[in-house]
């Protein structure tokens, strides 16, 4: 059987990527730097520590392990750090893409996954955006992820690697059984920070911008939970493993919250109060983003599971009492 890669996998999304993969018996490996991932995220695949701008790591990975499919999720993913830092965004998100592609041609991989981001279309024209939406990025984050887009569409049209795009709207959630979370400190998606103060790891919550042109002022997102999204990976690598054409595809429900709604959400869940702090808006934020997500579920026939904003919640709330009680744990034995 050959072997599958998945660069970032000891991260929040990869690792649930790789955690379906191992369940219906593919023969997986990680290379992940660590920096925002955790070994004990990687369940029953090996685990190489290790920079996929590293080509020669990359490579002896792909003949080693013989490995024709690549699902790449290793990037740096922070919007208002992308602002203040493009040139770490641009280094790790699109260069070391470019190395991991040349790696993966020369090795002769033939099918190639890439984590990509709605943050590639920008601003659009209601809020809405399908995958024929004009992209413009507003934010370094979605240029260095459509520029790494771009070099995989002409990798693929000069060789025999073919290619599927999955352009994530919000993602959030953890696994219902609670094996494995979403662990990075200093987190900045909206439902694990909410989640984070309703356990008591930080006094205040903060909320950015309420003067948008949305019903109740605040942003309104797709969230997708983390474990559909990771379906929608293994059906896309079944969609190639089967002869299909390269694709570029959106990853959402096809209707968003807003931050107001999720944080009332969070209190359904939690029974506790929520000290809400109003900040101004960030540099970088839009108004409103939703996925329109047909063509995932008409091509790879994709059905979501968990599109639910309370059990979205409910699984990322009982993650983080988990970590409290994992720290307690820790802290008793010490």
């Amino acid at each position: 059987m050959n072997g599958v890669l998945v660069t970032g996998g000891a991260g929040y999304i990869g690792s649930h990527v790789v955690q379906q993969l191992v369940e219906r018996g593919e023969r997986v490996v990680v290379i992940d730097n660590l920096s925002s991932g955790f070994p004990e995220a990687v369940h029953d695949a090996e685990l190489v520590v290790g920079n996929v701008g590293d080509r020669a790591l990359v490579s002896r990975v792909l003949a080693h392990h013989k490995v024709d499919s690549v699902l790449h999720f290793a990037a740096h993913t922070v919007v208002p750090e992308s602002v203040t830092d493009p040139v770490k965004y641009y280094g790790n998100n699109t260069c070391n893409t470019c190395n991991l592609l040349a790696a993966s041609t020369e090795a002769g991989v033939k099918h190639f996954i890439f984590s990509s981001t709605a943050a590639v279309y920008g601003l659009t024209e209601g809020g809405v955006a399908d995958e024929d939406t004009p992209t413009s990025p507003i934010n370094p984050y979605g240029m260095s992820k459509l520029m790494s887009e771009n070099m995989l569409r002409d990798v693929s049209a000069a060789s025999d690697l073919r290619h599927v795009i999955l352009r994530y709207f919000n993602v959030a959630g953890c696994d219902p059984s609670g094996r494995i979370g979403h662990s990075a400190p200093h987190a900045t998606l909206l439902i694990k920070v909410a989640c984070e103060h309703a356990v008591g790891k930080c006094d205040s919550l903060c909320i950015y911008g309420t003067d948008y042109n949305t019903p109740d002022g605040t942003g309104i997102r797709d969230y997708i939970h983390v474990e559909d999204l990771a379906t929608a990976h293994l059906s896309a690598l079944d969609h190639l493993r089967h002869g299909g054409s390269s694709l570029t595809l959106n990853c959402g429900y096809g209707h968003g919250y807003s931050v107001r709604e999720v944080i009332d959400a969070v209190t359904r869940v939690s029974g506790r109060h929520l000290n809400v702090i109003e900040r101004p808006r960030r540099t970088g934020d839009l108004a409103m983003l939703i996925a329109r997500s047909k063509r995932l579920q008409d091509v790879l026939d994709w059905h979501p599971r968990y599109d639910d904003l309370d059990f979205i919640v409910r699984t990322a709330f009982l993650w983080e009492q988990k970590m409290v009680q994992r720290a307690a744990h820790v802290a008793r034995v010490a």
